[in-house]
């Protein structure tokens, strides 16, 4: 029936996760409406998106139209066009997929849970910068945070169920392309090389932030906000295979862990379809016949220092993280313009966090004032730290 259609909102329908979630409800149309699309690049993309699912709102902001032609174009496929944060609190979206990238992610997913909604919450900014505030308000809203990572995905499957905290959480990673790779190797590493991820299909932010392992530092921040840990009971382990996607220890020493190909798209459907799970012959499935061995390994937090310098901010808490996020973003943009090394990133945010004066329990003033500070000072501490 059509009240039982869940109606959704993808914010970032042009990135990776957004074109991913619309596979999803390509497969699964009985269960699944579009409401409502926005992005900030890609007008192309855009435009065939909503001429094909013909939502009812649309948003479309990259900082470069003044005249209107973009929301004419837009208007002219229909649709009414809205700001985000009123899509995101629109009465008749059911599930935000909040799949933006960066700071930019970060006031639609409060306005979304000011309005009590389910999100589909794909953006870390939101909560590695603004993790109290944003789960302060989901409690009083009785807004549901539904994780899309798969490692956030996985924990939340092997919690359901359960009525006792668990003992500690495991966080899986891929490593990424150079977990093998010498010092002398990574000073040398190119953008194509950084965006060769092994096992998933990302954007270009999030691949390059899993070759040095930030992208994992900020899962376990989220996993801090999302079940409630603290950061002593959160680990880290190298996975290269990506089968395992993350694993639950409980008091009495037993282990759960979620298996799956690495396709976002089953955890997205799960988020989706929360809490049934729907048959869907275009996700992939495990052939046991193809694994002799799952391995698992300690990260190097030597070779790879984003790790610790991510688990460090979150531990500091207050305006840390979002110092960490702000100079992450820059590092990773001049790297893939080629102005830094790869191994200048973990210099650039390293030399912003030591310069950085925290603020512990910021407001959403501070929050985002200590990202602006923090963008103009990694602009400054790269040209200090180029290799």
């Amino acid at each position: 029936m059509e009240d039982e259609i869940k109606r959704l909102a993808v914010l970032g329908s042009t990135g990776s996760i957004g074109r991913q979630t619309l596979d999803v409800v390509r497969a699964l149309p009985r269960h699944f409406r579009i409401i409502a699309l926005a992005a900030g690049k890609n007008l192309d993309l855009l435009a065939e998106q909503v001429a094909e699912f013909k939502p009812e709102f649309i948003s479309y902001f990259s900082g470069r139209d003044e005249n209107g032609e973009v929301e004419a174009r837009l208007a002219s496929l229909g649709g009414r066009f809205l700001p985000l944060e009123e899509m995101a609190a629109h009465p008749q979206v059911d599930t935000v997929v909040m799949a933006t990238a960066g700071k930019a992610g970060l006031a639609p997913t409060l306005a979304a849970v000011k309005a009590g909604k389910n999100i589909a919450l794909a953006n870390k900014e939101s909560l590695v910068m603004a993790g109290e505030i944003v789960t302060r308000q989901a409690k009083l809203s009785g807004a549901r945070l539904l994780p899309v990572d798969s490692e956030h995905s996985a924990i939340w499957q092997c919690l359901a169920g359960e009525n006792q905290a668990p003992h500690q959480i495991i966080l899986t990673a891929s490593g990424g392309p150079f977990r093998d790779f010498t010092p002398a190797q990574l000073e040398k590493v190119t953008v194509a090389q950084a965006l060769a991820h092994p096992s998933w299909r990302m954007g270009k932010k999030v691949t390059i932030d899993s070759a040095t392992l930030m992208n994992k530092g900020l899962e376990v921040i989220e996993a801090h906000w999302l079940f409630d840990m603290p950061f002593d009971r959160i680990r880290v382990l190298v996975h290269p295979r990506s089968i395992v996607h993350s694993l639950v220890e409980f008091a009495d020493g037993s282990v759960k862990a979620q298996l799956s190909r690495p396709d976002m798209r089953l955890p997205i459907q799960y988020a989706l379809s929360y809490p049934d799970r729907l048959p869907n012959p275009q996700l992939p499935r495990l052939d046991w016949d193809e694994f002799d061995s799952l391995t698992f390994s300690q990260p190097d937090l030597a070779a790879f220092p984003c790790l610790g310098l991510a688990i460090e901010a979150g531990r500091k808490g207050g305006t840390y993280p979002a110092v960490l996020c702000a100079a992450d973003e820059v590092a990773v943009e001049l790297f893939l313009s080629e102005r830094i090394a790869f191994v200048d990133i973990a210099a650039t945010v390293e030399r912003t966090l030591a310069q950085h004066d925290g603020i512990a329990r910021p407001t959403l003033e501070e929050v985002l004032a200590a990202d602006e500070w923090a963008r103009e000072e990694a602009l400054k501490t790269a040209a200090g730290v180029k290799s």
